[in-house]
């Protein structure tokens, strides 16, 4: 099993927290393997107020942040829109949701520094045109979609002669267009299509040979934590994640992954 001791070892080591001291961290829970809910809870989990338990890469990320600062951790789960207006209202502290810290988004919140680099990605139907693309070209004229409100959907433009159709809301509204065949594909982050293939095999993700792929900024390829402006929590958050090395996130990752798996 991946990660099992890493985990343990940095989020069970502090017996003292102050459970006066909250630290209220919004995401959408609905975003497998950044987040998501499940109705049992297990040793990675956190409850959250509905009953349910969140589990994934944040609540890994988000759990090392609050031991760290001897805080007790709350998941306020939030729709993705909302998260923005949450934090600025002082509604929740951190914004821990597989968020690209944006150019747009900093004229409202700070970032941290980041703690994942993600790969972009087409998930397409297995057998159809475009199940053997290299390049994002190579879905010129088909029927494109992302998740509403993320740099996914912007990335679309980048496919000459594309069809971009309207952004949904959620990874299962996109799913059901694609398998209904109201869309030829969707963009979005690796770690999430691989959950989707393998929950629905019908489905491929199209890695994209190198220099053809979609053509990104650090920032959007950086998912970053969201902090209110001038917040000292931001410099807090950033000296934790530094001690997270980039293969220890990959192995929390890893782990992520594999609970997805589990979970369903």
């Amino acid at each position: 099993m991946f990660g099992t001791v890493f985990l343990f070892k940095y989020i069970k080591f502090n017996n003292n927290v102050d459970n006066s001291q909250k630290l209220r961290v919004g995401m959408e829970c609905s975003y497998a393997p950044f987040n998501w809910i499940q109705p049992n809870s297990d040793n990675y989990s956190v409850k959250i107020s509905d009953g349910w338990y969140a589990n994934g890469y944040d609540i890994y990320i988000s759990k090392i942040i609050a031991e760290k600062l001897n805080k007790k951790l709350e998941i306020v789960k939030i729709d993705w829109d909302g998260l923005l207006p949450a934090l600025t209202s002082g509604k929740i502290d951190l914004i821990v949701a597989g968020m690209s810290a944006t150019e747009e988004r900093k004229k409202s919140i700070d970032f941290t520094d980041n703690y994942y680099r993600s790969n972009i990605v087409i998930v397409t139907k297995k057998s159809s045109t475009y199940e053997n693309s290299k390049k994002i070209q190579d879905f010129g004229g088909a029927r494109i979609t992302g998740q509403m409100g993320t740099v996914h959907y912007d990335l679309i433009n980048q496919i000459n002669n594309v069809i971009k159709c309207t952004p949904v809301e959620d990874f299962s509204s996109m799913v059901s267009a694609l398998n209904a065949g109201k869309i030829d594909g969707f963009v979005c982050e690796k770690p999430a299509a691989l959950i989707l293939t393998h929950s629905n095999p019908n489905l491929i993700l199209i890695n994209f040979e190198e220099n053809s792929g979609f053509e990104i900024s650090q920032d959007n390829i950086s998912i970053a934590i969201g902090v209110q402006k001038n917040n000292n929590l931001k410099e807090q958050v950033n000296k934790i994640l530094e001690q997270i090395t980039e293969e220890q996130r990959s192995e929390l990752m890893n782990l992520a992954v594999e609970r997805s798996y589990i979970s369903k």
